[in-house]
C-alpha cells in the first residue's frame, strides 16, 4: 500500500476514453469486474465523469478512476472538475497528463498533491523517459510509461524503453508502480510485457475495438495472470 491505495502488481488499466458511456459502459464494466475477480487482479478503469458514481456503485472488484480533475478547492471554478467532487462520486484515483489531455509540469505537480489531499490515488502518464524521470520526483503512486507516437498503432514499447523507464523511477522512488502502456492490442502483447519486467500494462483500443471486447477482456487479463506467475512463482 502506498499513500493510502491498496493495489498489488500484476495490474492492469482499461481507458474507455471517449468510446462507451452509460449502460454500455456498465455492462463492459461488470464483464471486467468478474475478470478482475477470476484471476485476482486489480483493475483500473477510467470512465466518463459523469459514469463514475454509476461504476463504483455497481462492481466489486475494480477501482474506479477519473480520467482527470483539476486542482482547484470548492467554490468559484465553472467547469472544472473539484477533486472533492470526483472522491465523494467513488472514484478511487484519478488519471492524470494523458497524452490527450496534457498539464503543465506546475498544473501536474499542484493537482497530485489535491489528490494526495483528499486521498485520491494518482496514475500519470509519460512519454519520454525524461518526462518519466521529472514526473517520479513528484510522487505519483503510479506512472505510466507510453510512447505518445505509439498510442493506438497496434505497436509496443520497445524492451529497452520499458527497462529503462522502470530503472529510472526505482532509482528515485522505488514505491512508485510502473505500467508499460502503448499499442497493446491482445493477450501476446500482455504477456511479453509483463515478462518483460513490466508490473502492469493495459489497454483503450485493444479492447473497445476489438471484434469482441469481453473476451478480449479475458484474453489480456488471463496472460498477465499467466506472465506474472511465470515469472514469480
Amino acid at each position: 500500500m502506498y499513500k493510502g491505495i491498496n493495489i498489488k502488481p500484476p495490474f492492469f488499466e482499461i481507458g474507455p476514453k471517449a468510446y462507451l458511456y452509460g449502460e454500455e459502459m456498465l455492462a463492459l464494466a461488470k464483464v471486467i469486474d468478474k475478470t478482475a475477480i477470476k484471476y485476482d487482479v486489480d483493475i483500473i478503469v477510467t470512465p466518463q465523469a459523469v459514469d463514475i458514481r454509476l461504476l463504483a456503485e455497481n462492481t466489486e472488484r475494480i477501482l474506479v478512476f477519473a480520467q482527470h480533475m483539476d486542482y482547484l478547492r470548492p467554490g468559484r471554478g465553472m467547469g472544472a472538475m473539484l477533486p472533492e467532487a470526483v472522491k465523494a462520486a467513488g472514484a478511487k484515483g484519478v488519471m492524470l497528463n494523458h497524452a490527450e489531455h496534457k498539464l503543465t509540469p506546475d498544473v501536474l505537480e499542484k493537482t497530485i498533491q489535491r489528490a494526495d489531499e483528499v486521498g485520491l490515488a494518482t496514475i500519470v502518464c509519460a512519454d519520454t523517459v525524461e518526462e518519466v524521470k521529472a514526473i517520479a520526483h513528484m510522487a505519483p503512486n503510479i506512472i505510466v510509461a507510453e510512447p505518445t507516437e505509439l498510442i493506438g498503432t497496434g505497436q509496443t514499447s520497445s524492451m529497452e524503453y520499458v527497462r529503462k523507464t522502470i530503472e529510472t523511477v526505482r532509482q528515485i522512488n522505488e514505491e512508485i508502480m510502473v505500467l508499460q502502456g502503448a499499442g497493446i492490442k491482445n493477450g501476446n502483447d500482455v504477456y511479453r510485457v509483463i515478462s518483460s519486467g513490466a508490473m502492469a500494462t493495459g489497454s483503450t483500443s485493444g479492447i473497445i475495438l476489438a471484434k469482441d471486447p469481453y473476451a478480449m477482456v479475458e484474453e489480456m487479463i488471463y496472460n498477465l495472470r499467466l506472465a506474472w506467475d511465470r515469472i514469480h512463482k
